[in-house]
This record gives structure tokens, sequence and C-alpha cells, in this order.
């Protein structure tokens, strides 16, 4: 979130709701939504490290609102997140550790936990495809986050194929 934020800032001073707003915007419905006060506590986290900094804005009808802006440590902090890759290799997988564990357990099927976990699949991915229909065809930040959802669902999807066959030669 901090970072999404940080470059949210780095078109040009916002406040708060109008970050949220733009991210909503930006990726849709897919994307699990932020709670405007976790973006609150978030922008207070990033004012206190310097990365941003807020200035109170007076209003006639309503509160002051803070408006904050990006510093010069928080675009280059912006610089070197899109300089790093994002490496997060799948082997720390909670639903593999169920697998693996279920025979010395004896609590649970193997070849029912992947059964279950591939109507869960399914159904997300059902739920995607709606979501997809729904969303604003012009949205294609949405559309791709979507599409790399429906595709990440489809190699699990595989994978469990894989893990079936191969628990079932064991048998």
């Amino acid at each position: 979130m901090r970072l999404a934020l940080l470059a949210l800032l780095a078109r040009g001073p916002a406040h708060g709701y109008e970050l949220k707003q733009d991210l909503e915007q930006l990726l849709g419905a897919a994307y699990p939504q932020p709670n405007v006060g976790q973006i609150y506590v978030t922008l207070g986290r990033l004012e206190k490290t310097g990365l941003i900094e807020g200035e109170d804005v007076e209003q006639s009808s309503r509160p002051n609102k803070k408006v904050y802006h990006l510093t010069d440590a928080g675009r280059e902090a912006l610089r070197a997140w899109y300089e790093e890759t994002a490496d997060e290799p799948r082997v720390r997988d909670e639903f593999f550790m169920k697998l693996a564990l279920a025979p010395q357990t004896g609590l649970a099927d193997q070849i029912a936990l992947i059964n279950r976990q591939r109507r869960q699949y399914l159904n997300t991915m059902r739920q995607l495809s709606k979501l997809a229909a729904a969303e604003d065809r012009d949205n294609r930040i949405s559309h791709l986050l979507i599409e790399g959802a429906m595709l990440h669902l489809q190699a699990d999807l595989d994978w469990l194929e894989r893990c079936q066959e191969e628990l079932e030669e064991l048998q």
C-alpha cells in the first residue's frame, strides 16, 4: 500500500480520500478495495519517515483536509521500487503444506483436499469472469489484473491435476 500511495502522489498532491478513489478507479473491483482508515494510517507513517509531506488546507464549509505531496526521498524510494523485481516463489504454499502433511496426520485425504481446492479455484475463476464482464471496457489495467489472476488460477488448476495424477500413481 505504501508504495502504491507514493506512486499516486508522484502525479501531484492529493488527500487520502482522493487517493482511495484513484486506486479504486485504476484497479477496479477485482482488486481488494483499500479502507480509507488504512490509507490515512499509511500516509501518517510515510510522513513520519519523510517520504511525503502533508499540508493542512482550510475549507470554508467543511473541516480542514490534509493534502500530501511526495518529497525527494519519496521519489527516490519510488524509483528504487520500480528497479526491483517482484520475486515471489511459491515454495511456501499453505495448500501444498496441507497436501504434504495430510497422510501423516490421517485427518484429511489428499485427493479430497485437491478436489476441494480445485472447486475453490473454479469458483474464483467464475467470480473473476463476472467481474470482467461488469468492469468498464476502457479500464485496461483492471482487465489486465483480472486476466493475470485467471492465468495464475489456470496454472494452479493444472498443477492440482499434476498432483492428483502423481498421487494416484503412488496408491
